[in-house]
């Protein structure tokens, strides 16, 4: 399936994670609470009453799960920063021991020759800004363009990439949507609103961060899908191009358009969201890069209950349709739409039911399931999508939010009684892939 195909010379080779779900140290060294924090302070949020006070202990186990990476052979590692460990209150002082603490990680990972690309936000808003409004509250727009500026003025030239927000749709849908994420709110016209300041948070921010003048490439990361009609009615055509409108193009218009898809306006109606004049103009900041997210596909259908896929190469323990030939659509139609910065792959895996025998985890759905994604990925750029790097989610099992600990995306399995981590099948051949990729670099030099 991967054996002929030979990515760019330059191609990036990375893992990813985020701080909330790997970090742990909750409260340690001046780290004030954040949303997730209160979130899973109610059992009856997380599915097995879990929280992420511990996590991965990546905190003081950093250097080992650097180390980890480079026994891997990976060029990059894609992480967030907890920004309640480097400001408690999202505003005001600056905790200096947080800020010490992705140092020390920068410094790991530079002698291992590793790429470090760095996002802003990774869902775990400050509690103290939630008190004041949170995402709801325009201010806290502003709060994170401060965060920015500061993270860009000490750490844009030891990063390679800065990306603003991982992923705004589920901080507005699922977080102030229907309430499956922090902070729990169920409410439509909030999640619009929600939408449109994480959107004006990430043009505010990328000026700040360009003002620094810091060599970082500056960019986001959006979760995207395709959505297919689960029949040629009329009926699951629309639902399938609503469907896109309100995720993909509510996202993507702004950003590079500079106004909202009309059809997802237009089913908004009066919960669309308010817009200040020169918030487009905001908004629409040139991208040095665009993260793309995926993982499946959306599939529409009208009936009750909604038509099933059929599922021909199985679902993952999430339940969601592996469909690897999404990723190449997806990329194609986002070409044909916009006129797009180069596109690094910043997640895509799976979730697995893994279990430790003898010492082995044997994932060969999850190697299944990559080594599809990256054909389906060379195909997309076969036909002139530029992509500049892969990022497999994720390193380490880990805290799947809502899910808790009951769901493993990891290609390192992590025994959450001992924190011992074990390499995967899966982590086994992602590091010979890398390698067999890089002697056919060198051979055709």
């Amino acid at each position: 399936m991967t054996d002929s195909i030979q990515f760019p010379p330059d191609f990036t080779w990375g893992v990813a994670t985020s701080a909330f779900q790997i970090e742990g140290a909750a409260t340690l060294d001046g780290k004030g609470p954040s949303i997730w924090d209160t979130f899973c302070r109610n059992p009856a949020n997380i599915k097995d009453a879990s929280n992420g006070d511990i996590a991965c202990d990546h905190y003081h186990r950093y250097r080992d799960d650097v180390a980890l990476m480079a026994s891997l052979g990976v060029d990059a590692y894609r992480f967030s920063m907890a920004w309640a460990r480097v400001q408690p209150e999202g505003k005001g002082a600056w905790n200096e021991r947080g800020f010490d603490f992705y140092a020390r990680l920068l410094d790991a990972l530079e002698e291992h020759g590793i790429a470090p690309h760095l996002t802003l936000y990774h869902w775990d808003l400050p509690q103290a800004l939630q008190d004041e409004g949170g995402w709801l509250s325009r201010d806290t727009a502003h709060r994170f363009a401060d965060y920015a500026w500061e993270v860009a003025r000490r750490f844009g030239a030891r990063v390679k990439t800065i990306a603003t927000h991982n992923e705004p749709w589920c901080t507005a849908n699922l977080g102030h949507g229907n309430a499956q994420f922090a902070p729990g709110v169920a409410d439509r016209k909030s999640a619009i609103q929600v939408s449109h300041h994480l959107l004006l948070s990430h043009g505010l921010a990328m000026q700040a961060m360009r003002a620094v003048g810091a060599p970082a490439r500056l960019g986001i990361v959006l979760n995207q899908w395709t959505a297919d009609p689960a029949t040629d009615s009329q009926a699951d055509r629309d639902l399938a191009n609503l469907e896109y409108a309100r995720s993909v193009q509510w996202f993507m218009d702004p950003i590079f358009k500079g106004r909202y898809p009309e059809l997802a306006l237009r089913a908004h109606g009066a919960d669309a969201p308010r817009v200040h004049e020169g918030d487009f103009k905001t908004i629409r900041q040139p991208l040095d890069f665009l993260g793309v997210n995926y993982y499946t596909r959306a599939y529409c259908s009208a009936e009750e209950p909604p038509r099933q896929p059929d599922s021909p190469l199985g679902v993952t323990d999430m339940g969601w349709e592996i469909y690897p030939q999404g990723l190449t659509e997806l990329l194609l139609k986002l070409k044909a739409e916009y006129d797009l910065p180069p596109i690094y792959i910043t997640e895509n895996g799976m979730a697995n039911a893994d279990c430790l025998d003898h010492g082995q985890v044997d994932d060969q759905a999850r190697i299944d399931y990559v080594a599809r994604h990256l054909a389906a990925l060379h195909a997309a750029m076969a036909h002139g999508v530029q992509v500049d790097g892969y990022f497999l989610w994720s390193l380490l099992d880990n805290f799947e939010w809502n899910s808790g600990y009951a769901k493993r995306f990891g290609i390192v399995y992590v025994d959450y009684a001992t924190q011992e981590r074990t390499p995967k099948a899966s982590a086994l051949w992602y590091r010979d892939f890398i390698a067999a990729q890089r002697r056919r670099v060198a051979s055709n030099t």
